[in-house]
């Protein structure tokens, strides 16, 4: 069976965390890629995204509903250049952008799992560890995320309040932007 179930965990930090967590990371982890991100969401009854970065685009959809611990997650990678292309064809379909991000990811490897740092224009730093698992292996990873997570002494968000700071960036982010 594949391992196509995302499973997640992420935090609100601090600059001086997300900072302090780079330091640590690039000491007790393998470093993975450093990358800017221009992310769409669009609209519709699942959540459809693309994505360019410095070195690739991508289609893809994350099936279940936004924070969650786990989602089903399906995506089709393809050339930096295929971005507009993507958007187009989405457009073409009746889809529109809900949502613009621009983030900077920094992704390491660390103690078996993928931990990603963010700053989102707007919206903040971030720690998010992920680990794809088969759907009987789920909550088993999960638990392995908290472990990890509190490892790091970093406290975990409440889903409400991401749920509350993504409803209000949602509505607000053509205004936050500029």
């Amino acid at each position: 069976m594949p391992k196509n179930i995302e499973v997640e965990i992420r935090s609100f930090i601090s600059k001086n965390q997300y900072q302090k967590l780079l330091r640590f990371f690039r000491r007790e982890g393998k470093f993975l890629d450093k990358e800017k991100q221009t992310t769409y969401y669009f609209s519709g009854p699942k959540d459809l995204r693309i994505q360019k970065t410095d070195n690739y685009s991508k289609i893809w959809l994350k099936d279940g509903k936004i924070h969650s611990k786990f989602r089903q997650d399906i995506e089709a990678k393809c050339r930096k250049e295929d971005f507009e292309n993507l958007e187009e064809i989405l457009f073409s379909l009746g889809f529109k952008v809900q949502i613009k991000w621009f983030r900077i990811r920094s992704d390491f490897y660390w103690k078996g799992i993928k931990v990603s740092l963010d700053f989102t224009k707007g919206y903040g730093y971030i720690v998010e560890l992920e680990k794809m698992a088969e759907k009987k292996e789920k909550e088993k990873t999960y638990e392995l995320l908290i472990k990890r997570l509190k490892e790091l002494d970093i406290k975990i968000t409440p889903k409400k309040e991401f749920d509350k700071k993504f409803n209000y960036y949602k509505n607000n982010w053509q205004k936050i932007l500029k």
